[in-house]
């Protein structure tokens, strides 16, 4: 038996009822006789499989959507037959489940890695397609069989998405597309949504996805046989026509896209957090704000392929869209061909007499010449640039380009790669470019990486359908922003592994959703801060919100499930945190050029694929089988799909060794942070806690020099420093900042571990490059490393040794900052007595103080009652050392405590082992140890 498995990565139906009555026709012409028309029908229904049931069920949570298709097919012919499954599923959403029925065998799907060089041709397949061919934003999944003759087949699939709001709605689309009349033909869908359905509408059966055009529907109602159930908080809608309600839709079968819009109700400005069992969920969407303002220029391809009804769609669209804008708002128009031709080299107040002259300057466009995509995008960039810097309204306003073509760059620079660069650095994150493609010979893969480098979207339009609609419907979506640079914190000891919480933009009637894990699963409040910017001001709002536990007593398809504490039960949360993140890993990794970078990001979000098994570019569907069949299956089918393992902790080692069982414990992110610490200009402290003393010191280093921070045997901590100019009217000439730890580990295994402000390189065996700006866990028995986005990473050691290194970014750094790094020691426990180094040396230590210069000192161990600033000088005893100290008070960089302490002045002289000197590093991973106990001298 022939078995074959593929995912067609296309926009469109692949194989549709025309290609099936060509083929037909060509096998009856062959036999060399012509066949009247009634007698070639009636030989294709003999012969051709039947469906007895095409069925889907869907279950949608709080936005995301499980989805799983039945379809039953029966091979009446007396000889055994090739059948072919089928199925258009949205562009965004995962595959997760695949089982066929063949006679009485049983086929599973397994998600498994997929080999690099294979990965590379799906990439290749997935571009190829979706630029020849495509039903706009699907994806099709086809499986084909050998049937035996009057022998029965079936095939389940399961897909998982996470629902976008757009123009106020989210839109749930199915596709039905039997391609004939089915005995028993049925859609399912149940929307639970504990928020609220604020509305709720199924439309007429769309033949093809003409999304975006939100103005002038022609909706008659939901199609006949449509049952709609609903109360607040839940809803069911089945469509179950009958074989005669199906002929009148359609006379071959149904061929369309079942859509069910909805709204849910928002009480919060700060948005709605949902919880379940240690997973949340955080939906954001703000209303009744006034809109920014927009600096828009529109760019319009003017190049010779654009002549005919392309051209004057766009431009009627385009006349639509200017009567739209604000009078606050600021335009310009850009067409271009081989020629960049500027309406104005300025951006336009909007006024009635600027909005006619517009429209006249568009309506005398006239195609004609190449396409020269790169000068076209430097000229709008530089429109916006130039405006905003005269402006002063930068953080007041929204900068956007609404960029249409219908061909690939054939004139000045055609190499994507330097386009893309030339973009990047040009709109600096400054300017969002939204992308639209017109027809088959556009490079969509260009304009989907244009758009998704410079915060924007992308829409492509086919030949066949209007592009003015789809424009007008795409501006729709970004018309009215309401805020610019949102960023969205939460304590990082209430959370872990977020999302993405850093937002260029928030458009009327969109939403943002960011999800995480909990540290504490009984968390009753979660405090929220969400910082923006709008129309009036820079706005702050914070909050601790009510988080509400779900329950999960039922599993996605509604079956009942043992109760308690949830433990077990399918987690739709988890199964949506798990989604954005493979969507997010795989967004960066099409973003980046860096090949090392490439791979470490292949090999996050394979992992994390597998685990939650998603068929993905990475991943690949093998069929397990024939196994017998089992009593139940059919009823249980996708169900595994909807129960995602364990949440994936990555290794660091590489698979030919054996580091022992994965770790599998909670990311705890806030390790306590010692007092022993080297943070800032830098600033030295080393917490004694025997005597209850604290003592501080300065290092006035070089830009470039090494320091040895930590040296224990073969192990080693070292930081370089880096220069910045100092701040008016300061007493130094300059400050240095430590911008990179390394830390060399011997044990368990050797390990090299480089930390910057913006990435963690970690080599163990194999190489990992974690980004700072995302929190993720990776390690084996022995060694852990985790990053908490943004804010710091932990080293772990053995359980006995912990370092964690404070990550501080400047949004807008003065010249004399820079972004750096802290290094704190949280335990020392695992580390010898033999530890030096300009830390390392205190750790077995104790100190004591003495009378100071002016007699006997009282009280010099309670310092708290003394007066804060500088106080009374003294004398400290450390390793037989004497020191003249003076008493501080300072705030210590991580930010959370005041620390009193002993200041030893003139860079630690006479504290420390040798000088300044001994402590440089000739390398990162230099482990020498220039001065060490028994070798310490009395200076």
């Amino acid at each position: 038996m022939l078995l074959l498995l593929g995912l067609c990565l296309g926009l469109s139906l692949c194989v549709g009822s025309q290609e099936e009555a060509q083929s037909w026709g060509h096998s009856s012409e062959q036999d060399g006789l012509r066949v009247p028309r009634q007698v070639r029908l009636l030989q294709r229904l003999k012969t051709k499989p039947l469906m007895t049931e095409f069925s889907v069920k869907s279950t949608i949570i709080s936005r995301y959507a499980f989805t799983t298709v039945s379809c039953r097919m029966l091979n009446r012919a007396s000889e055994d037959q090739d059948i072919e499954f089928q199925m258009q599923i949205p562009a965004a959403a995962f595959i997760t489940n695949f089982t066929m029925l063949i006679g009485d065998k049983v086929y599973q799907g397994e998600i498994t890695e997929r080999e690099k060089k294979s990965g590379d041709r799906v990439k290749e397949k997935r571009n190829k397609t979706t630029e020849e061919n495509g039903e706009k934003g699907t994806e099709i999944f086809r499986a084909s069989a050998v049937i035996p003759s009057k022998d029965k087949a079936a095939f389940f699939l399961s897909y998982e998405e996470l629902l976008q709001r757009r123009l106020g709605k989210y839109e749930h689309s199915i596709s039905v597309r039997p391609q004939q009349l089915s005995g028993r033909l049925s859609v399912d869908v149940n929307i639970l949504e504990s928020a609220g359905i604020a509305s709720l509408e199924v439309l007429p059966l769309h033949n093809s996805r003409q999304r975006g055009s939100g103005r002038g529907e022609d909706d008659s109602g939901p199609p006949p046989s449509t049952v709609i159930n609903q109360n607040e908080t839940f809803a069911n809608i089945i469509f179950k026509p009958t074989v005669v309600q199906q002929a009148r839709i359609a006379q071959n079968g149904i061929l369309g896209d079942f859509i069910i819009r909805y709204d849910v109700n928002r009480e919060q400005s700060i948005g709605d957090i949902q919880v379940l069992n240690g997973y949340f969920v955080h939906y954001f969407a703000p209303k009744d704000l006034p809109p920014l303002p927009k600096n828009v220029v529109f760019v319009l391809d003017s190049s010779a392929s654009m002549v005919g009804t392309k051209l004057r769609q766009t431009k009627d669209a385009l006349f639509t869209i200017l009567h739209d804008l604000r009078p606050q708002d600021r335009f310009s128009i850009i067409g271009f061909s081989n020629r960049i031709k500027v309406w104005k080299d300025h951006l336009i107040s909007v006024t009635p007499d600027s909005i006619r002259d517009g429209k006249v300057y568009i309506h005398h466009m006239s195609p004609t010449g190449g396409t020269d995509i790169n000068g076209a995008l430097q000229r709008a960039i530089r429109l916006l640039n130039k405006y905003v810097a005269h402006s002063g309204i930068g953080d007041r306003s929204v900068s956007l380009i609404v960029f249409l073509t219908d061909g690939k760059p054939t004139v000045g620079e055609t190499h994507t790669l330097k386009i893309l660069n030339n973009t990047r650095e040009a709109a600096r994150g400054q300017v969002c470019i939204f992308t639209i493609g017109i027809g088959n010979d556009v490079d969509f893969r260009l304009l989907e990486k244009l758009s998704l480098e410079n915060c924007g979207l992308t829409r492509r339009v086919h030949e066949e359908e209007d592009a003015g609609s789809q424009l007008i419907g795409f501006y729709d979506e970004i018309r009215t922003p309401l805020l610019s640079d949102i960023r969205i914190d939460y304590p990082p000891s209430s959370v872990v592994q977020a999302t993405k919480t850093l937002f260029p933009n928030y458009f009327n009637g969109s939403e943002i959703i960011i999800a995480g894990k909990l540290v504490d699963r009984k968390l009753d409040h979660l405090h929220v801060e969400v910082t923006a910017s709008n129309s009036k001001k820079f706005i702050i709002l914070k909050t601790d919100v009510p988080v509400r536990p779900q329950k999960a007593g039922k599993d996605v398809t509604g079956s009942p499930r043992p109760g308690g504490d949830g433990e077990g039960d399918t987690n739709h949360i988890e199964r949506l945190w798990s989604y954005l993140t493979t969507k997010e890993l795989l967004s960066s990794w099409l973003q980046s050029d860096d090949e090392p970078e490439k791979e470490r990001l292949r090999q996050r979000a394979q992992a994390l694929a597998v685990s939650y098994r998603f068929l993905t570019p990475f991943t690949s569907m093998k069929l397990r089988g024939p196994v017998p069949r089992m009593d139940g299956l059919e009823e249980a089918h996708g169900m595994s799909a909807a129960m995602g393992p364990e949440p994936v902790v990555q290794s660091v080692r590489g698979a030919g060794t054996q580091p022992g069982p994965l770790l599998k414990k909670p990311y705890q992110p806030r390790i306590k942070i010692s007092k022993t610490s080297v943070d800032g200009d830098p600033h030295f402290v080393v917490d004694f806690p025997l005597s209850r003393l604290t003592v501080c010191f300065n290092i006035d280093g070089q830009p470039g020099d090494i320091l040895r921070l930590v040296s224990d045997h073969r192990d080693s901590v070292n930081g370089e420093l880096i220069g910045a100019p100092a701040p008016p009217n300061g007493h130094k000439k300059q400050r240095t900042y430590l911008r990179t730890i390394t830390i060399l580990i011997n044990k368990p295994e050797r390990s090299y571990l480089e930390i910057t402000p913006s990435r963690v390189i970690l080599d163990g065996g194999d190489r990992l490059v974690l980004p700072c700006n995302q929190s993720v866990v990776v390690g084996s028995w022995g060694l852990e490393v985790s990053v908490s986005a943004n804010a710091n990473v932990t080293v772990t050691i053995q359980g006995s040794i912990a370092f964690v290194i404070l990550i501080h970014l400047y949004k807008k750094p003065a010249p004399f900052q820079r972004h750096h790094l802290g290094f704190y020691i949280a335990n020392s426990e695992g580390l010898s007595s033999n530890c030096h180094g300009l830390l390392g040396q205190f750790l077995n230590q104790d100190a004591r103080l003495t009378e100071d210069p002016a007699g006997p000192s009282q009280n010099l161990t309670h310092p708290l009652l003394l007066q804060v600033g500088e106080g009374p000088e003294a004398v400290l005893t450390v390793k037989g050392h004497q020191v003249p100290v003076v008493w501080k008070q300072r705030k210590i960089y991580n930010g959370e405590e005041q620390i009193d302490c002993w200041f030893a002045r003139n860079n630690a002289a006479k504290l420390i082992d040798g000088e300044y000197k001994d402590y440089l590093a000739s390398h990162p991973f230099d482990t020498g140890m220039t001065l060490g106990r028994g070798m310490s001298r009395e200076l």
